[in-house]
């Protein structure tokens, strides 16, 4: 799944576009290097978004097209 689609479905960006836009400005990294919109995200891997003053990381646990909102929390781990 491209990393855009990713962090809008599992609701760590709100919409796609944004995340885009992020990942075009280089302020999402993807297991340390900086990822295009359309960067493949898999099980494992460890996002890194700069937003603000603090850079959030997160593991990806699970991918999935559709989620609902109670099981987002599956998809990934905070670090």
């Amino acid at each position: 799944m491209r990393i855009d689609k990713y962090l809008k479905v599992a609701r760590i960006i709100k919409r796609r576009t944004v995340a885009n836009e992020a990942c075009g400005q280089g302020r999402v990294l993807l297991n340390g290097k900086p990822a295009k919109a359309g960067a493949s995200v898999s099980a494992g891997d460890v996002i890194e978004i700069a937003f603000g003053d603090t850079p959030r990381r997160y593991r990806v646990k699970e991918v999935a097209d559709h989620v609902p909102k109670g099981d987002v929390k599956n998809l990934y781990e905070e670090l």
